[in-house]
């Protein structure tokens, strides 16, 4: 999907591969596995420390869940970082997976295609998070700085909008970094 956007991808299994990315999309998978894993490697920290220093960090999924910083009913590993209560497969298990059409105005018209797959949601927002997309009056995409989270998969779909929209985050931090041309008089 990146490279659809016109960015080069690259896989990061290790915190010392963080420093070769702009950006960060921490995928779908199973969430109390993930939680464990960067913590034995250390990315954990790793994620922490570059989202406090402007990182854009997006988390489909499992990414959402560990991106949170209260899971319902859960004392799992997690990233902490947006401001969130999340509910872990809340809409129903793996055989209620399901698509939906979502207006995301954020993106613009046409509807998102998007698909549910043991998905959780945002049981509660605090602080500045932005809620950018609902699903029966769920919310399922956040925006909260330079933090992106969803609750479904956009990368199983042909559109990249939303990728786009992250990519754009990105740029945007990247550009924010440079330095600014001296002024003449």
């Amino acid at each position: 999907m990146l490279e659809r956007c016109g960015v080069q991808a690259t896989l990061v299994r290790f915190a010392d591969e963080l420093d070769a990315v702009h950006g960060l999309i921490i995928p779908g998978g199973e969430s109390t596995t993930v939680g464990k894993l960067m913590a034995r490697y250390g990315l954990d920290e790793k994620i922490t420390e570059r989202a406090g220093n402007g990182m854009p960090i997006f988390g489909t999924c499992t990414g959402m869940i560990l991106l949170a910083k209260n899971i319902v009913d859960s004392r799992q590993h997690r990233l902490g970082l947006m401001d969130s209560a999340i509910l872990r497969n809340a809409f129903g298990r793996q055989i209620d997976s399901f698509e939906a059409d979502l207006d995301i105005s954020a993106i613009g018209p046409p509807a998102f295609r998007a698909v549910f797959i043991r998905a959780p949601y945002a049981v509660q927002v605090n602080g500045n998070i932005e809620v950018l997309a609902f699903y029966n009056g769920k919310g399922v995409l956040l925006k909260q700085g330079n933090l992106l989270a969803c609750a479904f998969h956009p990368e199983l779909t042909e559109d990249t909008r939303i990728h786009e929209y992250f990519v754009g985050l990105v740029r945007q931090s990247l550009s924010a970094k440079l330095p600014k041309p001296e002024r003449s008089a």
